[in-house]
């Protein structure tokens, strides 16, 4: 008989792409997950991973039997949501990936919230880019993950996968505190031409928001520093070198040397939390969500109940 954790182990390296990455979700070392895979292959009589470059590749065999452990994984999933949800209490292992702004400005309210009313449940975060975590809900690499999406690019969610929103996050325009916007109430995008601009690089939503809304506004913008992490992008304005359009959301306080001025209209992104559909039934997840709600700053926080106890989008 095949047996279910070595299957877990072949699992997790087709979801994360290395045994290396396997070993680090799953809690045990790369040379234990080896071990794993090499008694499945003895097992079975069948080669199931390759060389690759530095790297391994599943063979057809390989892939196969991780169709297999997807489903046999789906059932125990399934098992153990309906044995916590008739416990009625939040219990076990709960992973979430989010994004760096929410993973920093409300995933750590929320986890020491949940550590303090549910002592059972072991909630765990990883950051991660916001592109990829969708699609490791969806492979069950992680339970659950923190998204958002903005008018020029609406989140698509993959069969099999739910969502709540969490709340609407406002970005407003930071400048130098010598610029000429620094002493009005609101700027408007036609008023944004001849401006430097400091923005995240291409490829990443905020920076093509702000290519095709200037354009749109009939200005080509002038992106002069390009930085991923925000407080960098903070620190460029205060130094006079731009100015930039950033979330509020883990932004942090403002140094002296910038002002925040509201842009008209405001841009805003919305928050979601995503899990599985075949895991929707445990408390851990109705909980862990709800608690994201309650601790959303500001009154832009939907309220909106918990999945399954009451209803999701």
């Amino acid at each position: 008989m095949l047996d279910l954790q070595r299957l877990r182990a072949l699992h997790a390296v087709s979801v994360h792409g290395s045994v290396g990455a396997a070993a680090s979700a799953l809690g045990f070392t790369p040379s234990a997950v080896s071990q794993q895979i090499a008694k499945l292959e003895r097992e079975t009589g069948t080669v199931l991973l390759e060389r690759a470059g530095r790297g391994v590749s599943l063979t057809p065999e390989a892939r196969q039997l991780v169709a297999v452990a997807d489903e046999l994984l789906g059932i125990m999933e399934r098992a153990e949501g309906e044995l916590e949800q008739r416990r009625g209490k939040p219990a076990g292992r709960l992973t979430i990936a989010a994004f760096a702004s929410a993973a920093r400005g409300l995933l750590p309210e929320v986890l020491a919230d949940l550590a303090v009313r549910h002592p059972a449940l072991d909630a765990r975060l990883s950051e991660v880019d916001p592109h990829l975590s969708v699609g490791m809900v969806a492979k069950g690499a992680v339970d659950m993950s923190v998204v958002h999406d903005w008018d020029i690019a609406p989140l698509l969610l993959p069969p099999g996968v739910e969502r709540a929103v969490i709340g609407d996050d406002q970005c407003t325009l930071l400048v130098p505190r010598g610029h000429p916007f620094a002493g009005r109430e609101a700027v408007r995008r036609e008023d944004l031409g001849g401006e430097r601009w400091v923005c995240q690089p291409p490829g990443r939503v905020c920076h093509e928001w702000l290519m095709r809304t200037l354009r749109t506004a009939g200005h080509e913008p002038e992106i002069v520093h390009q930085a991923d992490e925000n407080p960098t992008l903070v620190a460029l304005v205060a130094a006079g070198l731009g100015i930039c359009l950033i979330p509020r959301l883990g932004r942090g306080p403002l140094p002296a040397g910038v002002a925040e001025v509201v842009l008209d209209p405001t841009p805003v992104r919305r928050l979601y939390a995503l899990w599985r559909t075949r895991a929707a039934q445990r408390p851990a997840i109705a909980e862990t969500v709800r608690t994201l709600q309650e601790h959303w700053p500001g009154a832009s926080r939907p309220g909106q109940p918990a999945p399954r106890l009451a209803g999701a989008e």
